[in-house]
């Protein structure tokens, strides 16, 4: 374990969090690896009512009692499988150029994957992005929560609401992946048969919400690439009949053809099994039919042609292979 530092807050130990705030510690100097792990320790003097977490964390964090903030060892600590308090950590130094937001639901967020293996579809691009010259100060800031819909709120904010906060006030952001609409298509598969009306809006609201979250992105010089949804038939949960399949298949239709997004990345085409396209290949399935295995997050990550992040706005709506050379 490396020697710990101590944040300060306008030079002071400690600071308060306003409800709903975000408030960022002074800056601090330490040597950093490229996708090195880093562990970060608080102490609350008492504890909160409403605490904000993310119960997908991938990996394990501890509780104890005391402050023990620059304790190397804690004993008889409590883990617990969630990040609590922490939004994000912004590195600056050397060689640091710019960012990347992958932003959507369970599947960026990498619901399936093996903890601390870090093998959701992002950190395979981080990595590629690491070891390529010409994009190795890029970073990769996974925005995935799971359950999240584009129109209406789950275990967290929908991502109209919260798409300023995730991606634009995020420092260096110039590019977004935005990989998100299975969970307001099963929200409304979970309902049984609906009318075609119920269908076409779900659709449209849908299409509009991708028009409005570009345009607020491009009013700020972030380029978005939208991620066609991928297959879910078979999920038990959902349980998508023939109607949500084709809502499926409109809506990925518009993120290909309407010009909307500064490229597109094909990820239906990629998992999807082209015996059965509107289910997910079997080496590509978790198990459940929604989402993807280890395998298929993989591919997904290396499906992301390094290209776009030098490439200029110009390119505006064009398709991209499913495996493209680096």
């Amino acid at each position: 374990m490396a020697e710990g530092r101590r944040l300060s807050f306008a030079g002071r130990p400690d600071s308060v969090i306003p409800p709903g705030g975000e408030i960022w510690s002074d800056p601090i100097a330490m040597p950093l690896t490229r996708g090195a792990d880093l562990t970060v320790s608080l102490y609350l003097p008492a504890a909160d009512m409403v605490q904000t977490g993310h119960p997908g964390a991938r990996g394990t964090n501890f509780f104890t009692e005391g402050d023990q903030l620059l304790a190397r060892h804690w004993p008889n600590a409590t883990p617990v499988t969630r990040w609590y308090a922490i939004s994000d950590i912004e590195v600056d130094g050397e060689g640091t150029e710019a960012s990347v937001v992958a932003i959507g639901d369970s599947i960026t967020d990498g619901f399936g994957v093996t903890s601390y293996r870090n093998t959701r579809w992002s950190d395979v691009l981080a990595q590629r992005l690491r070891l390529a010259p010409s994009t190795r100060g890029i970073g990769v800031l996974n925005a995935g929560i799971g359950g999240n819909r584009i129109l209406l709120d789950g275990l967290g904010p929908n991502l109209v609401a919260r798409f300023d906060r995730d991606v634009i006030a995020r420092t260096g952001v110039r590019w977004a992946i935005l990989l998100e609409g299975v969970n307001d298509l099963g929200s409304l598969s979970r309902e049984g048969p609906r009318p075609p009306e119920r269908h076409a809006a779900l659709v449209r609201q849908i299409t509009d919400a991708y028009r409005q979250l570009a345009q607020r992105a491009h009013a700020h010089g972030i380029r978005v690439f939208g991620g066609t949804i991928t297959p879910f038939t078979g999920n038990d949960y959902y349980r998508p009949d023939a109607a949500i399949e084709a809502d499926r298949q409109a809506v990925n239709h518009f993120i290909r053809t309407a010009g909307v997004f500064d490229a597109v990345i094909d990820f239906d085409k990629l998992l999807r099994d082209p015996a059965h396209p509107e289910r997910l290949l079997p080496d590509y399935d978790s198990g459940d039919h929604l989402h993807p295995s280890e395998n298929g997050y993989r591919v997904m990550g290396q499906a992301v042609p390094l290209a776009l992040f030098r490439a200029s706005r110009s390119g505006a709506g064009r398709s991209l292979p499913d495996r493209p050379a680096d």
